[in-house]
């Protein structure tokens, strides 16, 4: 496996893969490797001659008041994993080398980023397809690989990637979880034992909705809402960022429920945001 911090160096890189006819997949992650990455590692090493892993704590896709500072950087343990794994290279480049100078070229998909976690954060998803699209010029993989529990993202860089027509083919594999169903993150690192098992509301207010979604008896989303708001607001460390139902395309709510629905929430643990949604038919 090669560690590789230069753009020039793993250009020249992956361009000797593609001349000899390899398959490139790419992994893009800020770091703090769990087993949600790397299943995406799994997937991708399946589909691909050659896996390329970028590690990178992109700055511009954190907020003023956001946690940059915090996110941890355990790059020792990363590499580890990510040679267990079979990675080829790990792209590691420094702020300087991937933004020399003022940031002053960015990429910004209009619609779907003024909704959920677009609404809290602005300026996020400009920084996630700015660095993306840098990845996708740089690394020029055949395929990448996002996970679901960043629903919105996927479908932010689906569009993006449509639009400036880049030649690679997303794919979305399924949120890895815990045995008590909370969604893997790095920042789940944050939570104390209280805070933990507070979390776990999430992911029981997304199986309220899907059981009330899948007997029928309920098709009216704003009634769901406020189940799920019922008992996420019971634990007294959780405070409800957002709560959605909406189409799974193109995350406009929806009042009743036909077909497919996103059901998406964020919401902080004591000072720890996470996330998670389910897509239910």
């Amino acid at each position: 496996m090669k560690v590789i911090n230069k753009i020039n160096d793993i250009r020249k890189y992956v361009d000797s893969l593609r001349k000899r006819g390899k398959t490139i997949g790419l992994v893009p992650t800020l770091g703090a490797l769990h087993e949600g990455h790397l299943s995406l590692v799994r997937r991708a090493r399946e589909d691909n001659d050659a896996v390329v892993v970028s590690i990178f704590v992109n700055p511009i896709q954190f907020g003023p008041a956001e946690d940059l500072k915090k996110y941890p950087r355990p790059f020792r343990q990363d590499r580890k994993l990510c040679e267990k794994e079979g990675v080829d290279i790990i792209f590691h480049p420094s702020v300087s080398r991937m933004y020399p100078g003022k940031d002053s070229t960015g990429v910004n998909v209009e619609g779907l980023t003024d909704k959920l976690c677009g609404r809290s954060r602005p300026g996020h998803f400009r920084g996630v397809c700015t660095v993306v699209s840098k990845l996708f010029n740089i690394v020029k993989p055949h395929a990448a690989y996002f996970g679901q529990k960043d629903y919105q993202q996927f479908l932010v860089i689906r569009k993006m990637t449509d639009d400036l027509n880049f030649h690679v083919k997303l794919r979305l594999c399924p949120i890895v979880r815990e045995k008590d169903g909370l969604a893997l993150s790095s920042r789940n690192k944050r939570l104390s034992i209280k805070e933990r098992q507070e979390a776990l509301c999430l992911n029981r207010a997304l199986k309220e909705a899907r059981r009330l979604i899948k007997v029928g008896k309920v098709s009216g989303a704003g009634l769901i809402i406020s189940r799920m708001k019922r008992m996420i607001n019971s634990q007294p460390g959780a405070r409800i960022d957002y709560i959605n139902i909406c189409n799974p395309e193109t995350l406009e709510d929806v009042k009743i429920i036909k077909g497919k629905a996103l059901a998406a929430l964020a919401v902080f643990i004591g000072k720890t945001r996470l996330i998670d949604n389910d897509v239910i038919s």
